[in-house]
């Protein structure tokens, strides 16, 4: 299939929350830089079958152990995710619902239901896992909310989670509030926060517009600055608030 151009249907002003330079500063020294925020830069991962950074890659392992005490095991299905391989992921689902039909505005709206624009996952940043239990036995997609519900095979893991990931400062990204927009529920996405907080402060930054008009993706010239806008605020922004 034939790669198709980023259309330029209107100006970039506003489109950044805020601008700041391609490298970004916070305490101890640590920089994040663009490349790196967007999953293009080869990064220090830590753990077989973890792969996250070393923080988050401790955190997790302590999390893991206490939870094997309680007869939980948590397993990651995903952590870290390059941008070539969540492009991978969009234009997947980008040709199998323009396959069925859609056009391509619905295509991208479904897409992004549960699944980020290459190059601005949280995936990205190797602090994020989604996870379940691995003691427990499930058909089909395991990541589906009514997995993580009361009956599901899920249902004690969700718990414990809800009661114990805070101590290891790991939240929930996008929870079940009714008021919250972007991406629908996800009772298995967990980040970890001293490190994901300030790799947000700096992926706010960019200017989302002007970095994904320089990428070549299915689909991606349908991006305006209205849809990139009410993107960022509502998938991007719209998460649990201590992770802001």
């Amino acid at each position: 299939m034939q790669r198709r151009s980023f259309i330029r249907r209107s100006g970039l002003s506003g489109v950044a929350l805020t601008i700041l330079p391609a490298t970004v500063v916070f305490q101890d020294s640590v920089e994040f830089s663009i490349e790196e925020l967007m999953g293009k830069e080869r990064i220090e991962l830590h753990g077989e079958g973890i792969n996250l950074r070393k923080k988050a890659h401790d955190a997790f392992v302590a999390m893991k152990k206490a939870a094997h005490t309680d007869g939980i095991n948590i397993h990651i299905v995903s952590s870290f995710r390059s941008f070539a391989q969540q492009q991978a992921i969009f234009e997947r689902k980008y040709e199998q619902y323009t396959a069925d039909g859609m056009v391509p505005l619905e295509a991208i709206d479904k897409i992004i239901e549960y699944s980020t624009i290459p190059g601005t996952s949280r995936h990205h940043w190797g602090t994020d896992i989604d996870i379940i239990d691995g003691n427990k036995k499930a058909t089909g997609d395991v990541l589906m909310p009514e997995k993580f519900r009361a009956g599901g095979p899920f249902e004690e893991f969700k718990k414990w989670m809800d009661e114990n990931a805070k101590k290891f400062d790991y939240y929930l990204v996008y929870t079940d509030d009714p008021k919250r927009k972007g991406f629908k529920y996800e009772p298995w996405h967990f980040s970890y926060a001293p490190l994901s907080i300030p790799m947000l402060t700096a992926f706010r930054g960019k200017n989302i517009m002007q970095l994904l008009e320089q990428e070549d993706f299915m689909g991606s010239e349908h991006f305006t600055t209205g849809f990139v806008k009410t993107y960022i605020r509502d998938n991007i922004l719209d998460i649990n608030s201590a992770l802001l």
